[in-house]
């Protein structure tokens, strides 16, 4: 029985790994990293202006390193 859950809990995890990690993790990680910044500038007194300046600049900004990094990459 104990073995039928692991099983069940392994391929859990590995199912949200692929499904939000995938190929590139460092996507994943700039996703997480560009939420943390929006949530503490938003929480910032007066700065949801800023929130909503920032959040497309740092998202056009990981999906740019990510495209040289995939094309550096490339033979």
């Amino acid at each position: 029985m104990i073995s039928f859950v692991k099983k069940i809990v392994v391929g859990f995890g590995r199912f949200w790994w692929d499904f939000l990690v995938g190929d590139t993790p460092e996507l994943f990680v700039a996703v997480v990293a560009i939420l943390v910044v929006i949530a503490l500038v938003s929480v910032s007194a007066g700065a949801n202006a800023w929130a909503v300046v920032l959040l497309p600049i740092m998202v056009i900004a990981a999906l740019a390193t990510s495209v040289r990094r995939a094309a550096a990459k490339r033979p």
